[in-house]
């Protein structure tokens, strides 16, 4: 799958998430993205990417939407870790980049 499909499918799904989080949003608290991926600096540009379509569909990182970014570091094991502190945090959605960047 080409990075520019991966961003049309991201961006596609967080078309729809604003009526659902704007309808369950707690007061206070910011619609919030679980985002996971293997290497911080490796995924710098498809990050980079996400982040500039959710600001072409209105949601402004640390201003409407916070995303909670968590790296494995290579590690597999710690998918398990990360997606249970996710659950901790409460994350109103959680994406996963399972694809090695080039």
């Amino acid at each position: 799958m080409k990075r520019r499909e991966v961003i049309t499918l991201l961006g596609g799904a967080a078309a729809t998430w604003p009526i659902t989080a704007r309808a369950q949003q707690q007061v206070g608290k910011l619609p919030t993205i679980g985002f996971l991926g293997a290497d911080a600096s490796a995924f710098s540009p498809w990050t980079a990417a996400f982040v500039a379509h959710l600001r072409e569909l209105g949601w402004i990182e640390n201003r409407n939407v916070a995303i909670e970014y968590r790296w494995s570091e290579g590690r597999t094991e710690r998918y398990a870790e990360i997606a249970a502190e996710f659950v901790r945090l409460k994350v109103d959605v959680s994406l996963s980049v399972a694809l090695s960047p080039r």
